[in-house]
């Protein structure tokens, strides 16, 4: 009760503070379009605008106005011709719309401004149809179920000359937490939020791309360097907790829940060489910590000690209060091409987060890749990049899988990790379109588990997938 309370007593202080006195919106969708873009002033984000005059006035004059907007269409083919349960291809897309408004230039109100997005999202998702690892991940970032949702809509001020923000509202964690730029640039959804907040947190992956929740969050940036950030969400955006119906819970992303133990984040980022006239190397090192407050079955033991696959157990699984993780994050350029752009040449990024074994499918996570950016003259705005990620399956849930083989004497998979492999490549055509043919390879789908459709077959077969994604920004 009092951490509901807690909760309340928050979201009013951000109200008075956000109205009582005199930022920037990233309306992420999984991960695209990237924070690096999204981080630029609204008239300088990449924009098919560029390239036709009308467009380009039309948004002039809405800018001049105090207000930006943005309409981004993302679309992909995705294809499996080996592996997962069954074999084919499928089409998604993703509309957004979003709004940002300078209220200072709307209303007057110094330092204040206002963020609203929206999705229509379409299509099968590969992940879901015929690979059958939806349980711990996605294939494309932008895989959801189809429908017609608010995302994030909030608002932000700026405090103490520039040092501070506070921003309150319906807020996604993925839009500022656990952030590679660098790792932006990949189309498998774990290079945004990562596979581990999915099965861990309620809701599938707690606040994060198509579900939002309300939440209140406090931006403190005492030097160019440094950034600090802590926000409070409610801690089950849809009220599904655990049983996979998130988006059916929340249609339309508009439930607002307040009352479900809250999700805490933190995070702490140094930047270094930034600006084009640094002589060293650009790079970024990320800290940082979410913790539930809610309870959390164990994956294993029941509440008298047993197995929880033993018929002795009851089937009333140990509960544990609270869940906590802690993760790492670095991008840094490796080299850089003459110029005056500090993120064009080899960058490098990496990510880890680790969770508690006993009540967490996935227990430890990383991830890491190497992108090439405007490394040919005739191609100064394309990039190439490699990536992996690795999910382990904890030793609790392995153990489970285990105890329910010896006690049903039938021959089940244990569950290990599973391994993604990304090879990808960004054409921009113009600002604002870009065309990316990709490949990807899953080792172990759904941390090996056994094939749905044929157990007799064995765990699902590794799958090869193949796509192509366009984007286009107003």
């Amino acid at each position: 009760m009092w951490l509901n309370g807690l909760i309340c007593t928050l979201l009013a202080a951000g109200w008075l503070a956000l109205f009582g006195g005199s930022a920037h919106a990233q309306g992420a969708i999984g991960n695209a379009p990237t924070p690096e873009n999204e981080a630029l002033p609204p008239n300088l984000q990449p924009s098919i605008a560029s390239s036709i005059p009308v467009l380009a006035r039309f948004k002039k004059v809405l800018l001049d106005l105090g207000y930006n907007l943005q309409l981004n269409y993302t679309g992909e083919v995705l294809g499996n011709p080996t592996g997962g349960v069954k074999q084919g291809a499928i089409y998604e897309g993703l509309f957004e719309m979003s709004i940002d408004g300078d209220l200072d230039k709307i209303a007057g109100l110094s330092g204040a401004t206002f963020h609203i997005n929206a999705y229509v999202i379409h299509g099968r998702g590969l992940s879901t149809f015929n690979i059958f690892n939806s349980s711990i991940s996605r294939v494309g970032s932008i895989e959801a179920r189809p429908s017609v949702r608010l995302y994030e809509a909030w608002a932000e001020q700026v405090l103490f000359g520039g040092m501070a923000s506070i921003r309150i509202g319906q807020l996604g964690a993925d839009t500022e937490f656990f952030i590679s730029d660098f790792a932006a640039l990949y189309i498998n959804g774990t290079f945004g939020w990562p596979d581990i907040t999915l099965p861990d947190l309620p809701s599938f992956g707690g606040p994060n791309y198509p579900l939002a929740t309300p939440g209140v969050r406090l931006k403190v940036t005492p030097n160019d360097q440094i950034t600090l950030r802590a926000a409070l969400f409610n801690g089950d955006p849809s009220g599904a907790g655990f049983s996979g119906l998130a988006e059916i819970k929340d249609p339309a992303g508009i439930n607002f829940r307040i009352k479900d133990p809250p999700l805490l984040f933190a995070e702490a980022q140094f930047k270094y060489n930034q600006s084009s006239d640094s002589a060293g190397l650009a790079g970024a090192i990320k800290l940082g910590a979410w913790h539930h407050f809610g309870l959390f079955n164990d994956q294993r033991f029941g509440i008298n000690g047993l197995p929880l696959a033993s018929p002795l157990s009851g089937g009333n699984a140990l509960i544990h209060r609270g869940n906590t993780g802690l993760y790492g994050v670095i991008d840094q350029m490796i080299w850089r091409l003459p110029g005056e752009d500090p993120k064009k040449g080899v960058g490098l990024f990496a990510r880890a987060m680790a969770a508690p074994s006993d009540r967490n499918l996935i227990d430890l996570y990383a991830d890491a890749g190497v992108n090439f950016t405007g490394l040919w003259d005739r191609r100064p705005d394309d990039t190439f990049g490699a990536a992996a990620s690795y999910s382990r399956v904890s030793p609790a849930a392995s153990g489970g899988d285990a105890d329910a083989a010896f006690f049903t004497s039938a021959p089940l998979a244990v569950r290990d990790d599973q391994v993604t492999f990304e090879l990808t490549y960004q054409a921009q055509i113009v600002p604002g379109f870009l065309i990316q043919p990709d490949f990807q390879y899953i080792f172990h789908p759904a941390g090996g588990a056994l094939n749905p459709l044929k157990p007799a077959a064995g765990r699902i077969p590794d799958a090869a997938v193949f796509g192509l994604r366009t984007t286009i920004k107003f």
